[in-house]
């Protein structure tokens, strides 16, 4: 079984000066041209949930491909800033490299080995580890999933939902450090990503694993996270506690679907971009 971490309660003091993860005023650049994030910064404590928050193209799945390295198989580049982890900077290293010092991404669509079953699928997962307790962590996986236990068949038959949990439980299996999520939420149904949500959050709780998780769906985020950052146009225009986040008029307003009781119209776009008062 993968132990609970040994986390220090959560405190302004633990926030700001011993992060997990700090990203700090990055730029990253795609095929030499094409500058994609502007100065990113952002901080993930140890033991946390973190959202980061934004709209499509915002750059939030660029910024989970440059902490964990992805960035190379796409012709993408941190050209500047640093990313630090665990108090050791890990831009520019392999992604090999970065999941063995403990950071594994959930990709965006799930990206579930199709022709592999849902134990073999998990047990890609542990391919970094070299010891004998992949059997007991598969057990674990199957106790937060137990959906998967009973799916003998090819993963690629697997609803929405359930591919999602599967890759998951692949993530789990490396036993990270932290787990970078990207649109956990895509495709599924109200009560799937409520079940899905639920599951996340009983993962960091009992086993303190860090999660920063990206996602459209700011209103299910916020309701796992203990921090938020929003993204506009490759760098974040607000951070805060959820629920700051979840108070603030212009968050209500174009992120969680209306401030107060009065419904907002977005048809005329600039005047939509100028209400933004952090743009």
């Amino acid at each position: 079984m993968i132990e609970p971490l040994d986390i220090a309660p959560l405190t302004a003091t633990s926030t700001t000066l011993s992060p997990l993860l700090a990203v700090r005023n990055i730029e990253v650049v795609y095929d030499d041209v094409i500058l994609v994030l502007r100065g990113l910064s952002l901080e993930v404590p140890k033991g946390a949930i973190v959202a980061l928050l934004g709209a499509n193209g915002a750059g939030k799945s660029t910024a989970l491909k440059a902490i964990s390295g992805l960035l190379k198989t796409e012709d993408g580049e941190v050209t500047r800033g640093e990313i630090v982890f665990d108090s050791e900077r890990i831009d520019g290293i392999d992604p090999d490299k970065i999941v063995r010092r403990g950071i594994f991404q959930v990709m965006e669509g799930r990206r579930i080995v199709a022709d592999m079953t849902s134990l073999e699928n998990l047990k890609l997962g542990a391919f970094t580890r070299r010891d004998r307790e992949v059997d007991a962590d598969i057990e674990m996986v199957f106790s937060y999933f137990p959906r998967l236990k009973e799916r003998t068949g090819l993963a690629g038959y697997l609803s929405g939902g359930e591919q999602q949990m599967l890759a998951i439980g692949r993530a789990l299996m490396a036993r990270p450090k932290m787990i970078l999520m990207d649109e956990p939420s895509m495709g599924l149904s109200p009560l799937l990503v409520k079940e899905v949500f639920a599951i996340i959050k009983q993962i960091n709780r009992d086993l303190g694993v860090t999660i920063l998780l990206v996602e459209q769906n700011a209103r299910a985020a916020l309701s796992v996270a203990s921090h938020g950052y929003i993204m506009e146009q490759g760098k974040v225009v607000l951070d805060g506690t959820a629920d700051a986040l979840r108070n603030n008029e212009d968050v209500k307003e174009f992120y969680l679907g209306g401030a107060g009781d009065q419904r907002k119209s977005f048809k005329n776009l600039k005047s939509f971009k100028r209400r933004k008062r952090w743009l």
